[in-house]
Parts: C-alpha cells; structure tokens; sequence
C-alpha cells in the first residue's frame, strides 16, 4: 500500500538524517571536542557498527511485536538522541546517544519494508521498497545539506536541531497513519536463519559490504575532503550536499524502476560509480565547475546503494524478506565503519585527496562478488538443465 511506504519513507527520513547528517559537520565537532577528524569520524562509525553487530538479533527478537509499536518506539530513540545531542553533552557521552537509537535502526527498516509490501503484488514490490528508501534520497537533498546550511553559520548544534524536528514528524505520521499492525504468523529463527547457509546469499552480503564500504571511503568525510582537497569553505559543502541530494532524488526513483527489471544490472551500473566518481575527483583538480559535475554524478551514482544493496540481497533470499534486509542494513553499515575508519586513517596519515583511491579497491572487490555469485547461480542452473534434456530424450 503506497500510502504506509510513504509513510516508512518519512520515518527512513529521520533514521538517515541522525545517521548521516553528521557528516557535514564533522570538523567542526573535532574542533569543538578539540580532537581529531578521524576520532570525530566515531560518530558515524560507531553508530554503524552496532547496527552491524546487533541489527540481526535485534529483528529476529523484535519480529513478533505489532509492527506500528516497534516503528514508534524506534523512532522515539532517534528523537531523544536529536535533542540530546543539540545540548551539546561532553564527547563521550555525545557518542553513547548516537549509539542507542543504532540497536533499532535496522529493526526499523526491516520492519517498515515488511509494512510497505503487506498485501502487494510481487511485481510492485521492488516500486514500493524503493519509496520508503526514498528517504535516503530526500534526505540528501534537503534534512543533511541543510543542517550543514545552517551549522556553517551558526553552531553544529543546531544540526542535531534538525534531526529532532524531522524525527517529530516522522513520530506523529506513524501514529496517526499507521493501523495497529500485529504480527498473525510468526516464522521460526531456525528457518530465518537457514539464509545463511546459502553461498549466492554469503557471496551477495559480501558484495553489500565492499560496495557500502567503497563509497564511505570518501563519502564519509564529504565535507573534509572538499574542504581540504578541493579548497571549499563550509557554505560551498552544503551547496555541494545539495546538488548531491538533488541527483540522489533522481537516482532513487530511476533505481526502484531499473530494479523492477533486472536487479544484477541495476546493481552493476551504480556500482560502477565506484571506479568512476574516485577518477574523475583526481582529474577534476582544484576546479570548480568540473567539481560541480563530479558531485552530480557521485550523488547519482552513490543514492540509491542502500536500496540496491538491500533488493541485491533480497533476491537472493526472497522466502525471508525482513531477515534478509535486516542483516544487508547490518552489513551495509559494517561497510560504513570499515569505511570511515580506513578513509579517515588514510585523510590523517596521507591527506584527504587519497581517500577516493580507497574507494576504487573496495568497489573492484565488489564487483568480483557480483562475478562470483554469477558463477554460483549458473552452477545450480546447470544440473537443471541436464535433467531436462534428459527427460526431453
């Protein structure tokens, strides 16, 4: 029903814009915490890694409850975060409330996707996934760069300000849009997890988990790399975030059609943006209008990662729908820790122009997870083939 994939959309608004929306301010929190850039990176980092790490076990212990409690409960975590962290509390403690809305983050994905398909035909599935991943998209385009909008002349604080305001609305849609939705049938955690010992879907989590971790490589710290790299003061990054957001838009909406007709192709080609988008940041230079078509073309090719990775997945346990999302959220977001801590090492040790070649290896190891899972299927498809030339004899 499109109506709760909207819905799940507004609520994937507020999740991305907790999640992400530090990133345009990240220097200036170092330099208010007085530390480093890659030590700011923790904020994005760890909340992604317990997303990793518990994401999994926290949808299968949640799977039974009515699925509108779980989303309002979830995103009351983020909405208390939001107003935390615009207090501006000591570091540490800034850190612990960006941690504990991550233990819900993927439970709420998984569910709101669950919500989104509920009574929908097969052939619109992949459409309404794409509108509540939509939210990254918009998210992109309007709650992060205007966070960055606003901190660049006023205080970091107030980014935080934006996140409580986005996770409000999402709050009040769910509760006043959303039916009580309790669970009738409940799947065994034995046959949830019988996914796992399939090697198309190992190889398909590990193909999430470069691809992810490619683009956080550098996407991770936008606004340092523009600024150090590309000689950008903090206003042009939000205008940047916004040009990035406005193609994402794009992006995500020509995704969730491609993806309706071929899921490893529409994969391959964003995922190409891996390799691409590093080369022409290292050719562009110092100038500002190549820089300009770069940022269009890396928010077109990066946006609609999440939902590729996740459909990606899905395809490949398609009898488990929520499980099998859940742990591509958890795997994405391990890509987003392994990538901001070896980009943010690599700003540090060599500066921020080689944080994109960090990108190029990862998205290349992407692609071969895509090459061998391939093999697989064609593998399986063979003895199959066999037996109906057989019995055709």
């Amino acid at each position: 029903m499109k109506k709760y994939a909207y819905i799940g959309g507004l609520g994937f608004l507020a999740v991305i814009t907790t999640e992400f929306g530090v990133i345009g301010i990240l220097p200036q929190v170092a330099h208010h915490y007085k530390i480093s850039i890659d030590q700011a990176g923790y904020l994005l980092g760890a909340f992604a890694l317990v997303i990793a790490l518990t994401g999994p076990a926290m949808t299968l212990l949640l799977s039974g409850y009515d699925r509108k409690k779980v989303m309002l409960v979830a995103i009351s975590l983020f909405l208390i975060t939001g107003i935390i962290s615009f207090l501006s509390p000591p570091f540490w403690l800034l850190l612990l409330v960006r941690i504990l809305p991550a233990f819900l983050q993927p439970v709420y994905i998984a569910t709101a996707l669950a919500v989104s398909v509920s009574g929908a035909d097969k052939a619109r599935e992949n459409e309404l996934m794409s509108i509540v991943f939509s939210g990254v998209a918009i998210a992109m385009v309007s709650t992060v760069p205007l966070a960055t909008w606003i901190a660049s002349f006023s205080s970091w604080q107030f980014s935080f300000a934006v996140q409580a305001i986005v996770s409000t609305i999402a709050l009040i849609a769910i509760y006043l849009g959303l039916p009580s939705m309790p669970v009738t049938e409940r799947r065994s955690y034995g046959s949830a997890l019988s996914i796992l010992t399939r090697p198309v879907f190992i190889v398909s989590t590990a193909m999430n988990f470069f691809m992810i971790t490619a683009w956080f490589a550098t996407y991770g710290y936008f606004a340092e790399y523009l600024i150090k790299a590309k000689q950008m003061d903090e206003i042009m990054v939000s205008y940047m975030l916004l040009l990035f957001g406005i193609m994402g838009v794009v992006a995500n909406w020509g995704a969730g059609k491609m993806l309706n007709k071929n899921v490893a192709a529409t994969t391959a080609i964003f995922l190409s943006g891996t390799i691409i988008v590093p080369v022409l940041l290292h050719f562009s230079g110092a100038d500002t209008i190549s820089t300009w078509v770069v940022i269009a073309l890396w928010g077109l090719f990066y946006s609609p990662s999440f939902l590729n990775a996740s459909t990606y997945m899905i395809s490949a346990a398609p009898d488990s729908l929520e499980f099998a999302n859940s742990l591509a959220t958890s795997f994405g977001n391990l890509g987003v820790t392994l990538g901001t801590a070896v980009g943010g090492w690599i700003i540090v040790t060599y500066g921020a122009e080689y944080s994109p070649w960090v990108t190029v290896i990862f998205g290349a190891l992407a692609f071969t997870m895509m090459l061998l899972r391939r093999v697989l299927e064609q593998r399986v498809a063979a003895p199959s083939r066999n037996e109906g030339k057989v019995e055709r004899v």
